[in-house]
């Protein structure tokens, strides 16, 4: 029997989560997980339900449209393993934990294949069987550089672009084409310490915590909206090379735990901020 994920974001009003879950059950579905939040600052009501059953997808759309209020967004989707491409410079760390995640099967995803603008990571990524591209970036326009990389991804029919310390900045124009797709680890707790060597930021400006941030990709540098954040804690005898040493543990795994919420269907963007069901 197959298992589905509806999401809901649209107006509050009363009783929606009761016409909602009245549809599923006519149409003889079994109602497995539901959870439901209402923003009353914005008045915006949010469902995430997680259901079983033989159905005709399109049918359950029509239906539920219905009942809800104009300018609802609604999507249904039935379970599946999330395909996706990963963007690498130079650093190994989240790359590899991310590699051996799917390689065992701990992520519900599958790595398609690793784009790299140095070729450096590329023997890694070949002990796992999994095509490694390289793209260099020298002596080109970020526009033409994106060009290839655009060119490289339309073989692979991806659900989510990954930078794991891809350490490049992305035009409008590609995040647009990727829209709401790319993700990415960045290694500090924003809002602070915004840009390039965040560690490095924060020794001088003396903090005792340090962290990462996983975050959706937008035109704003290292504003997108927030999926997962983790800190650790440090003192003044670590300086910046430490720091960022210690913090490479609290990256990858601030980036594996953001994608399993994304996977399973459990991020909401709202505005530039997002919505959890944990």
């Amino acid at each position: 029997m197959s298992q589905y994920t509806l999401r809901i974001a649209c107006s509050d009003e009363k009783g929606l989560v009761y016409k909602v879950t009245k549809i599923l059950y006519q149409n003889q579905l079994n109602i497995e997980k539901n959870d439901e939040f209402v923003d009353a600052e914005n008045n915006h009501f949010f469902m995430r339900t997680v259901f079983s059953g033989d159905v005709i997808l399109q049918n359950i759309k029509e239906e539920l449209l219905k009942i809800l209020p104009e300018n609802s967004h609604l999507e249904l989707k039935e379970h599946h393993q999330k395909n996706v491409v990963i963007l690498a410079t130079k650093e190994h760390h989240c790359l590899s934990d991310l590699l051996v995640r799917n390689e065992y099967n701990d992520l519900d995803f599958n790595i398609l294949a690793v784009i790299g603008n140095h070729d450096f990571l590329r023997p890694l990524v070949e002990k796992f069987g999994i095509p490694f591209h390289y793209i260099s970036a020298e002596n080109m326009s970020r526009e033409s550089h994106e060009d290839l990389v655009n060119e490289c991804l339309q073989q692979y029919n991806l659900d989510y672009l990954i930078l794991a310390k891809y350490m490049r900045i992305l035009t409008p124009e590609f995040i647009q084409d990727y829209n709401q797709k790319i993700i990415n680890i960045h290694h500090s707790f924003l809002p602070a310490f915004i840009g390039a060597n965040p560690y490095k930021q924060a020794y001088n400006r003396g903090v005792k915590i340090i962290g990462a941030t996983a975050h959706f990709v937008t035109n704003d540098l290292d504003e997108g909206p927030i999926i997962y954040q983790d800190v650790i804690q440090v003192s003044h005898s670590k300086n910046a090379k430490e720091m960022a040493y210690a913090g490479k543990d609290v990256e990858k795994i601030v980036l594996a735990k953001a994608l399993k919420l994304v996977f399973e269907e459990r991020v909401f963007i709202f505005r530039n901020k997002t919505i959890i069901f944990e």
